[in-house]
C-alpha cells in the first residue's frame, strides 16, 4: 500500500491510498476519512461509500462534505473507485459499461470476469485491508448515488449480518428492468436474466433473511427518475415482505451532488446510530 494524498480536514485526516488488488488484479485507489479519534488510536467504525457512473474515488471526498459528519460522528469513511483500471483492463467506449461502471459485481463473461469481481472487492478485500491497516472496528455500514446506491443495496441484502446500516441516494433499485442495468448485466453476467436476479435490490428484498431498514432520499428534479432508478418498484417490493424502508422524495431536487450534499447529514445519522456500540 501507498499514500499518495493525505489533507487535514476538521480536526481528522483524508488520505487516498493506491494498493494492488488480489480480486481485481489491478492497481485500486480508495479515499479514506480518519477521524481525530481514529487517527488516536480508537478502533472507530467504517462508513462504506460507493460512488455512481463514471467516478473514482475523488467524487464523493472532494463534492459531499463528508468530512465534517464523519468527524462529529466519529466514522472512517472510505470511498473506493468504481471499477477496476488500467490499460490491461477489459473497457468500452460507452460511459456506462467497463471502466467506471462496474456495477460492484462479480462478473462472469469474458473479457469482463478477468477483472471485474467489484463485489468481492467491496464486501471482503478492501474491509479486511481497512480493518487490518487501520484504527478500525467491524462495525459497518454502507450508502451509495446511482450506481453505487445499487451497489450499497444489493451488497447489504447479499450479506446478511456484515452490515449494520445502509442507506442510499437515488439507487438504481431494478437494473433488470432499466435500461443501465439490462446492459451492464447482460455484458458482465451474459444473456440469461434469471442470473441478473442475484443483483437486483427488488428482486433480493422479496426473500431477505434480515430486515435491514433502507433508507433511500431521490430527487424529485432527478432527469433519471423515470428511465432508470424507478424507486416504486422497491416500494412495492418492500410493502409486500414488510421490509422496512423510508423512501423520501424530495422536491426540486436532480441527480447531482448538491443533492447529496444537501441531505447527507440524515444519512449518517443514519448510520451512526446503527453503528454505535
Amino acid at each position: 500500500m501507498e499514500r499518495v494524498e493525505q489533507h487535514a480536514s476538521f480536526g481528522g485526516r483524508q488520505e487516498v491510498w493506491k494498493h494492488h488488488s488480489r480480486v481485481l488484479d489491478c492497481e485500486m485507489r480508495f479515499g479514506i476519512h480518519l477521524p481525530a479519534a481514529a487517527l488516536q488510536g480508537t478502533r472507530c467504525p467504517v462508513l462504506y461509500w460507493l460512488s455512481g457512473l463514471t467516478c473514482t474515488e475523488q467524487n464523493f471526498i472532494t463534492k459531499a462534505g463528508a468530512q465534517a459528519h464523519a468527524e462529529r460522528h466519529g466514522v472512517i469513511v472510505v470511498a473506493p473507485d468504481t471499477s477496476p483500471r488500467g490499460a490491461a483492463v477489459a473497457d468500452d467506449p460507452a460511459y456506462d459499461l467497463g471502466q467506471g461502471a462496474g456495477f460492484y459485481l462479480n462478473a462472469t463473461q469474458a473479457p469482463w470476469s478477468a477483472h471485474y469481481a467489484m463485489q468481492d472487492y467491496i464486501a471482503e478485500e478492501l474491509p479486511a485491508l481497512v480493518e487490518e491497516r487501520f484504527a478500525a472496528s467491524d462495525r459497518r455500514g454502507i450508502f451509495g448515488h446511482s450506481m453505487g446506491g445499487h451497489g450499497a443495496l444489493v451488497t447489504a441484502l447479499r450479506h446478511p449480518g456484515r452490515y449494520r446500516s445502509v442507506s442510499a441516494f437515488s439507487p438504481i433499485v431494478a437494473p433488470t428492468r432499466v435500461p443501465w442495468g439490462r446492459k451492464a448485466l447482460a455484458a458482465y453476467l451474459g444473456p440469461e436474466s434469471d442470473a441478473w436476479k442475484a443483483w437486483d435490490a427488488v428482486e433480493l428484498v422479496r426473500s431477505a433473511s434480515e430486515r435491514l431498514p433502507l433508507l433511500v432520499d431521490q430527487g424529485a428534479n432527478d432527469e433519471f427518475l423515470v428511465p432508470q432508478l424507478k424507486p416504486e418498484l422497491l416500494a412495492e417490493a418492500c410493502r409486500a415482505v414488510g421490509h422496512p424502508l423510508t423512501l423520501r422524495l424530495q422536491p426540486g431536487y436532480d441527480h447531482s451532488y448538491y443533492f447529496i450534499a444537501s441531505f447527507l447529514h440524515d444519512h449518517f445519522a443514519h448510520h451512526a446510530a446503527a453503528l454505535s456500540p
